[in-house]
């Protein structure tokens, strides 16, 4: 087996099962695979003209009534690398086909209405991908940890969340979650180089150190999320996230697995194809 090749499918060895332990996840292993930084990178690369196929599949399917779509939920800690995976991960997708949405602390206006009814506006019409930078889960992990919601309104969002996930899965929305899980050192090493980048300054907010003091509440609101949220038809993935590289290709691989199983074909023409080409040929 070559260096860069996965030795197990990470669909498989990240996914959030029975007897999860977030504690137990190492965020500088590298489940599945050896490599390097350069040769991982490289395989991401390598990936890109799949991906772009089966998105475009997606995409055109929705052109002759499919109803297929793809909602992809990044969660983590700040600087875990959620824009990495848009930004590198997900980049041979063609942009008209994909949103990405962040949510931030909710408006007024969307605090008048149940937590939920400002994400229903965002998932994905058939044929789209919609990328969430956070989302629902915040509501069970920020509302938590910082006391936002009373502790059974809170209990009853978990139950919610699923529901809501079914539902938007009968309507033909493939959902992958994807957690990434950094250290508590690599993070502080990531957040000082924000501070010393002016490139990078606008990434840092003050309230990532006030995060970082709640580490301990926030890693135990996160176990809750994983084992109340993780179905069979949504679970989850827990990505260690140490190593960029590795984050990035384990999230494309997953997000490529979970495309391939649509089994998707071009539409074929309703037209016929031997006189229209005929037609182009002589106009």
């Amino acid at each position: 087996m070559k260096k860069s090749e996965w030795s197990g499918k990470p669909s498989e060895l990240l996914r959030v099962d029975k007897g999860f332990r977030l504690a137990e996840v190492d965020p500088e292993a590298t489940p599945g695979i050896v490599a390097t930084k350069e040769s991982g990178t490289a395989l991401l690369r390598k990936n890109r003209r799949a991906l772009a196929r089966l998105q475009g599949k997606l995409f055109a399917d929705s052109t002759v009534g499919g109803k297929r779509s793809l909602l992809i939920v990044l969660q983590g800690m700040d600087s875990s690398g959620k824009g990495g995976i848009v930004k590198h991960a997900l980049s041979a997708m063609n942009s008209s086909g994909v949103v990405v949405h962040g949510f931030t602390a909710p408006t007024d206006e969307e605090l008048r209405h149940d937590f939920l009814w400002r994400i229903r506006k965002h998932l994905p019409a058939p044929g789209m991908v919609s990328v969430f930078d956070r989302s629902h889960y915040e509501d069970v992990l920020a509302a938590r940890v910082q006391n936002l919601a009373d502790p059974d309104t809170i209990e009853a969002r978990y139950d919610t969340i699923i529901a809501f996930e079914q539902e938007a899965i009968a309507n033909g929305t493939v959902i992958v979650k994807l957690m990434l899980q950094i250290g508590e050192e690599q993070q502080k090493k990531r957040l000082v180089a924000r501070l010393h980048r002016k490139s990078k300054l606008w990434k840092y907010n003050p309230s990532d150190v006030d995060d970082r003091e709640r580490w301990t509440a926030l890693q135990d609101a996160y176990q809750i999320a994983l084992e109340r949220t993780s179905t069979a038809e949504a679970p989850w993935y827990v990505i260690p996230a140490n190593h960029k590289w590795y984050a990035r290709l384990a999230s494309q691989e997953i997000i490529m697995s979970k495309l391939k199983e649509l089994d998707m074909n071009w539409p074929r023409p309703e037209y016929d194809l031997d006189e229209e080409r005929g037609r182009v040929a002589h106009s």
